[in-house]
């Protein structure tokens, strides 16, 4: 019986590992079918990733470079036919469009909840009004700078809100800087002011004091603004941003209108809303309320350096396209203070993510 019962548990075991190993056979095809296809799918998302970013760093760079372009371009003999307070109610009235249509596909797919409902506290919205009055003191500012600055010398001079915003951070946030980042402030000064030299006249710098002075005010206004909008953003992160977009441009449209009634009422009234309007300046305000979308995109599906990228190749393309445009005479100096410019951005970006 004890020989009978050895044997049988004998069998059983060799049983089991036949069985074992026959599972372990079968396994095998499948684990590398499953193995190739999760690959492809990698492959496959990767390929997406790496499209949609460079769609996005195309998009962003395009935007950024023809800014400035437009805006100059928009002039009729040096002055503009168009009243540029219009131009920029129309602007925020765009923007707010788009954050409502942004918001009813939320709606649609998710419902109305209380992150994404447009209604709200007095308390929540009362701090909108402040960073609305600088975005628009600053955005009448970039019309009036080319008085004293050509496309291509703005586009270098307008990273100087980097400066400012890095600065600010460290006052009103309280978040500290690396010391790269204080370095590549000091490269950017340095970058802008190399790009400014002229050699072919009695100034030492291609741009006045006036143009020097708007710049490093629409710099502050530029910084201070972003801070206390990211400052109200992160107060309530749950809140859909749509939500806090819509109303911090609802309060843009109406200082608009304030400085539209103030500075073009006459031209207005008597001229009507759109006049002296071109294909140009419809261009232009479309350009300058996607821009904002377009950088909104590169923060979701891209990362900073791309940002760094397309600024960099926006200042140089925003060169090339006004020597054809507008006369522009490329420099050495104003190619080695975009290089350095371009650097500083860089070191910034990497400070950045190094802190």
């Amino acid at each position: 019986m004890e020989y009978r019962k050895i044997k049988d548990e004998d069998e059983v075991r060799d049983g089991a590992l036949e069985d074992v190993e026959k599972s372990f056979l079968l396994s095998v095809p499948d684990s590398s079918l499953s193995s190739g296809g999760e690959t492809r799918i990698d492959i496959h998302r990767t390929k997406a990733k790496w499209k949609r970013k460079s769609v996005v760093t195309l998009a962003l760079t395009i935007l950024t470079s023809s800014q400035a372009i437009l805006i100059v371009w928009s002039k009729r003999a040096g002055k503009y036919e168009y009243s540029v307070t219009t131009a920029n109610f129309m602007v925020e009235t765009l923007k707010c469009a788009i954050s409502l249509v942004a918001l009813g596909r939320i709606w649609k797919k998710d419902g109305v909840n209380e992150d994404n409902r447009l209604t709200t506290t007095l308390d929540e919205v009362i701090v909108y009004p402040i960073p609305a009055v600088l975005y628009l003191v600053k955005n009448l500012l970039q019309y009036y700078i080319f008085a004293y600055v050509d496309a291509p010398g703005y586009q270098i001079l307008k990273n100087l809100n980097i400066i400012s915003t890095g600065v600010l951070y460290r006052i009103i946030l309280k978040k500290r800087l690396s010391e790269i980042q204080w370095a590549a402030f000091v490269l950017l000064t340095a970058g802008c002011t190399t790009a400014q030299l002229n050699s072919n006249s009695d100034r030492v710098l291609q741009t006045p004091f006036q143009g020097w002075a708007m710049a490093i005010v629409m710099a502050l206004l530029s910084g201070f603004a972003g801070v206390y909008t990211e400052a109200i953003i992160k107060k309530r992160p749950s809140r859909n941003i749509n939500v806090q977009n819509f109303w911090l441009y609802i309060f843009g449209m109406c200082f608009n209108l304030v400085a539209m009634l103030v500075q073009d009422f006459d031209a207005v009234m008597n001229k009507g809303f759109f006049h002296g309007y071109s294909f140009i300046t419809v261009l232009m305000i479309f350009n300058h309320a996607l821009s904002g979308i377009a950088v909104s995109m590169v923060m979701k599906y891209a990362d900073n350096i791309v940002k760094v990228y397309s600024t960099s190749v926006a200042m140089l393309l925003t060169a090339v396209v006004s020597v054809f445009l507008f006369g522009f005479q490329l420099s050495l100096a104003f190619f080695l203070g975009t290089v350095v410019v371009s650097v500083a951005i860089y070191l910034h970006s990497v400070g950045k993510m190094q802190r």
